[in-house]
């Protein structure tokens, strides 16, 4: 796709941020259907006033957008998020619980808000010596239900990685971003794929195995984009062997990606088998990490086709409310694949956090 080929202005990419970011900032679960419920502990992964991952991704993407544009309405809506938990209070710290904090670090970069500092240290401070660990010293992918006892996932890097690496280099500390490092090279051991350079979902050192060797979309999207991000948060030079190992990473991956892409420009929810449903949070994570990667000369330039036409996908699939169709809910750790060809498809936040952080990194395109 060359400059010329504009498939949408980007005041309507805008329109569709704003419409995402709407509904999004509205979204509540009144049914109660897709709370989770861990023995008497719920957890509703839906509604937008919740401190969780999918809020935590969300918040992120409309911080992108804000940076980009400067558009007041999303700056308002992260830093009026942030006041309200606050008075709330803040929920127990786990893997997912920890996502907003990258949101957080960087509107403390912009602000210096000094009340913002004792919650980046002590949370930083929680996954460097408290947060449970695998084998080998992982990160445990501890979250509110079961205790995924010697599991890595992939989600960890997104999560709980990112934010440990950006307050290690807000506060100067070190040891924060070697660990950082280390974790990302033991997810990497364990859990990508030698065989197609995609990732599974999981590995357990209890019992040696990658579960059901699922090659899972959105479990895939969180790699393409903490890969470009940890490069940014790190600023790690040419010539620095850590970034030449992660793009290495990242190219085998955007490699299959591009071979596996619907035409429709989505991705399957098992990006190899294309009798499961195709599936849009992934599609717009991928859409995000393979544009930035593009911009940042990390992977040829010939990805940026594969992205437009994950962008023209992924546009088909907002519908008038803003809510991003084809979004599956919540999963779990599957031992076959038809568990995740059996996951459900409902509204989830993350569906327009995703695609507002996607949409965000399309605007480059115009500039």
């Amino acid at each position: 796709m060359i400059k010329n080929e504009v498939f949408i202005e980007r005041k309507e990419v805008i329109q569709y941020i704003h419409l995402l970011m709407d509904n999004l900032t509205k979204i509540k679960d009144n049914t109660g259907e897709f709370l989770l419920n861990f023995d008497g502990l719920v957890v509703d992964d839906k509604s937008w006033h919740v401190w969780n991952w999918p809020q935590g991704v969300g918040l992120y993407g409309i911080y992108k957008y804000w940076k980009l544009t400067n558009d007041q309405k999303a700056l308002d809506i992260v830093t009026d998020w942030f006041k309200e938990r606050f008075e709330e209070g803040v929920p127990p710290k786990n893997v997912n619980t920890m996502a907003p904090f990258l949101t957080l670090a960087y509107l403390y970069e912009d602000t210096k808000d000094q009340t913002f500092v004792p919650y980046l240290e002590d949370w930083a401070e929680w996954v460097m010596y408290d947060m449970p660990r695998t084998k080998e010293d992982g990160l445990q992918h501890m979250t509110y239900g079961p205790e995924n006892k010697n599991q890595l996932w992939d989600d960890t890097l997104m999560m709980t990685v990112l934010p440990l690496a950006k307050i290690g280099k807000l506060f100067n500390k070190p040891e924060y971003i070697e660990e950082a490092k280390k974790q990302f090279l033991i997810h990497i051991k364990y859990l990508s794929d030698r065989r197609t350079g995609l990732w599974f979902h999981g590995w357990t050192f209890e019992e040696n195995h990658n579960y059901a060797e699922a090659l899972w979309a959105r479990g895939n999207c969180w790699i393409t984009i903490a890969i470009p991000e940890i490069i940014e948060i790190l600023d790690l030079k040419k010539g620095d062997f850590f970034r030449e190992f992660l793009i290495d990473t990242l190219n085998r991956q955007v490699e299959a990606l591009a071979k596996h892409q619907d035409e429709s420009g989505l991705w399957h929810t098992l990006i190899d088998d294309k009798s499961s449903y195709l599936e849009a949070s992934a599609t717009a994570g991928f859409a995000y990490g393979i544009l930035k990667s593009v911009h940042k000369r990390y992977i040829s330039q010939e990805y940026k086709e594969v992205a437009h036409k994950a962008i023209q996908g992924l546009i088909k699939e907002i519908n008038e409310e803003g809510t991003v169709q084809k979004v599956s809910v919540g999963t779990g750790m599957g031992d076959t694949l038809d568990f995740y060809k059996e996951i459900k498809i409902t509204a989830m936040p993350y569906g327009q956090s995703l695609a507002v952080l996607s949409l965000s990194e399309f605007l480059h395109y115009y500039i």
